[in-house]
């Protein structure tokens, strides 16, 4: 993704900040089908006509589903993003199976899968004590995972967006912080800093890269 295109993105992904975060319902294969225009569609102005010709075509609830496809716009794009982000470092290297769920890339060798994810409220503990115990936020997120298509307990980097002021998911957008703190992170990588993580037979590698702001 060249520098004029990660600009162009980011200000596409700050128009949804307008809106509340809110779903309706669980995501779903039927509702994904409905909306799976998203992965070709990068701009907001082109995201809204979607969504009002598949709303009125097949007789959705325009509210639901406009919360439904820009949600899914969002995150996918700012993954992206965020893979673009990674796969520019010279330690890096693509897997050529773009289909593969479980990994994405490579990183000084290692196969991982990558996953931005907003700071949970449901693990119970804050911030601070999460970034003191970075191994059992790690067991969490793989616990707690979604159970559907990319659902997995191998190599994971996790991508963790903490905002001061709430609405974590707002940092999604913030491309150019995303890309500091993820460069800074590889820049110093070293295999000897992953966690091990013990789950149901499986001992995936893991690590949390951590993208703290303070947006309103």
């Amino acid at each position: 993704m060249t520098h004029p295109e990660f600009q162009r993105l980011q200000q596409e992904l700050k128009k949804r900040h307008d809106f509340p975060y809110r779903w309706f319902r669980k995501q779903n294969d039927q509702w994904d089908a409905f909306s799976n225009f998203i992965y070709q569609t990068e701009t907001w102005e082109k995201l809204q006509n979607q969504i009002f010709f598949i709303s009125k075509t097949e007789q959705l609830s325009k509210t639901e589903f406009f919360q439904y496809a820009i949600n899914r716009w969002y995150n996918f794009h700012s993954a992206k993003a965020v893979e673009s982000i990674f796969k520019n470092s010279d330690k890096v290297h693509s897997v050529l199976n773009t289909k593969d769920r479980e990994k994405d890339f490579y990183l000084s060798g290692i196969p991982f899968d990558h996953k931005t994810s907003i700071f949970p409220k449901g693990f119970g503990r804050d911030f601070d004590y999460a970034q003191e115990n970075k191994k059992e936020l790690i067991s969490w997120f793989y616990q707690n995972q979604s159970s559907q298509k990319r659902f997995h307990l191998k190599n994971r980097l996790f991508v963790v967006v903490y905002n001061e002021h709430g609405d974590h998911w707002k940092l999604k957008a913030e491309l150019w912080l995303l890309k500091m703190e993820i460069d800074n992170y590889l820049n110093s990588f070293s295999p000897d800093q992953l966690l091990t993580i013990s789950l149901q037979n499986e001992n995936p590698k893991s690590d949390i890269i951590w993208i703290r702001g303070n947006l309103y």
